[in-house]
């Protein structure tokens, strides 16, 4: 009887240990673990001598700083990206952004793929969580879409892009400027190599501006929108269909992203014009047309790209509290982009709006919202709220900066967009560790951090009584 149960509770021990490991090692856990990973790994080779310019040292916490912004597509920088590193040092950086635009795991994925290895249900369930995707299926054609995709959109812009650097700069500096730029814009990093200025000597190009913002928002829409519309493209060309009803071909989350990419760009731009067009320091001296313009690439850059053609030191206070609420949102989800996602933050509004008017269902293009959908934007929107201002208070505490400054540091940080007032070269040590812990948990995702230290298990198939509070 004793060699029995021996045995027995052997039997029962084996699998409870699979059972808590294979529980450990969640999608989301491996999904973090991996962008700092190689986040140690790009600080690492920025530390080589090769990639920083001679006169120049590169501290472990400059190189991490530098890194983290690259691989989290931020932006912000603390030593200025033009000429603080070698060629070298760029191309590692060029890597890390367009590492960080992909996502480490789709990186991962491609290069099973390019070695002929199998991708196993477990690789698949990683791309499926990293990209949010309801379903494993079809997962690897999506995967090879995307990359296709984003060579064609990034070399698209590069092209672009010379005819307007290659004059100024020459062909061999002026082609890889364009690449550089192309790359960060797409995968909305706001990093460049053009110089100090970045691009707020090209506030008056309308080339360099169009391109700029056609790659933003091409990365911010999101790869699901851009198959949905290429497929419906196709179809309306092959079939002879009317194209005054291609939008209403579209599926609901398409149509969704599309009009509020569209609602934020254009109010983004006219509130921006409103407070700056007399602001001397920014848009007053510029003519209509250019006034314009410099409004909508600052809507645009707002959600989540990092580039900059006018000071963001000399915005209004106005228009910085604009562009806290626009970096908080940010871009739309299954792309490049960061913040809450567009959708996330409408289906809390229309929700919101729902219950004012007593309806039962939140419905949007007569599809419902379900209440599992409106639990997680609730979970994204609170704990990336939480996040941001805990960390907004940290830096308050370490820096002597203004509360401004320090929010507009921390929203951009979080959103992963890489605007800075200024501040980020003259953060000490405790502030450089505060942006870098923002971006990096902006990158993953706040709640995906949230889940990462959570250990334990579920209790769905729990039911309590009905509890009676009181709310409002």
């Amino acid at each position: 009887m004793g060699r029995i149960s021996a045995e027995e509770n052997k039997q029962t021990e084996k699998p409870e240990k699979k059972l808590k490991k294979k529980y450990y090692f969640t999608s989301t856990r491996v999904i973090a673990a991996g962008f700092f990973l190689v986040m140690l790994l790009g600080a690492l080779l920025l530390m080589i001598p090769a990639a920083t310019v001679e006169g120049e040292t590169t501290t472990f916490l400059t190189a991490m700083f530098t890194s983290a912004t690259s691989i989290c597509v931020t932006g912000l920088v603390v030593v200025d990206t033009f000429s603080h590193w070698t060629l070298f040092g760029k191309i590692v950086i060029l890597c890390m952004i367009q590492i960080g635009g992909f996502g480490v795991i789709t990186v991962y994925a491609m290069l099973l793929i390019t070695l002929k290895k199998r991708i196993s249900l477990y690789d698949r369930a990683l791309i499926q969580d990293y990209y949010n995707m309801n379903s494993i299926r079809g997962m690897i054609r999506f995967l090879l879409g995307v990359v296709k995709g984003t060579v064609i959109v990034e070399l698209s812009g590069a092209v672009l892009y010379m005819f307007v650097f290659v004059p100024e700069m020459g062909f061999i500096r002026g082609a890889w400027v364009s690449l550089f730029t192309s790359v960060s814009g797409f995968c909305n990093a706001g990093i460049d190599i053009i110089g100090p200025s970045s691009l707020t000597g090209y506030r008056t190009n309308v080339p360099v501006n169009l391109i700029t913002m056609m790659l933003i928002i091409m990365g911010g829409l999101g790869y699901v929108v851009w198959f949905d519309v290429a497929a419906n493209i196709k179809k309306t060309i092959r079939q002879k269909m009317p194209w005054r009803t291609f939008l209403r071909r579209l599926n609901e989350h398409s149509r969704l992203v599309l009009t509020l990419t569209a609602v934020l760009i254009a109010s983004g731009t006219l509130l921006v014009y409103i407070f700056e067009k007399n602001n001397p320091a920014t848009l007053g001296g510029l003519s209509t047309g250019n006034k314009i313009m410099a409004s909508m690439f600052q809507s645009v850059t707002f959600r989540t790209a990092g580039f900059a053609t006018v000071p963001q030191d000399a915005l209004t206070t106005n228009s910085c509290l604009v562009g806290l609420i626009y970096m908080f949102i940010g871009g739309s989800p299954v792309g490049t982009a960061g913040g809450v996602k567009t959708v996330t933050f409408f289906v809390l509004v229309l929700n919101t709006v729902s219950f004012i008017r007593n309806r039962d269902e939140t419905v949007v293009f007569n599809r419902r919202i379900t209440q599992k959908m409106i639990n997680k934007a609730t979970a994204v929107v609170t704990i990336s709220l939480s996040v941001t201002l805990i960390c907004v208070v940290l830096l308050l505490q370490t820096n002597d900066v203004t509360a401004l400054s320090a929010a507009y540091e921390i929203f951009s940080a979080t959103g992963t967009v890489g605007l800075s007032r200024s501040l980020t070269p003259s953060l000490n040590a405790a502030g450089q560790v505060i942006v870098i812990f923002a971006m990096y948990a902006g990158r993953i995702g706040p709640i995906s951090m949230a889940i990462f230290f959570n250990t334990g298990r579920s209790k769905h198939h729990l039911k309590y009584l009905e509890g009676k509070f009181f709310v409002g």
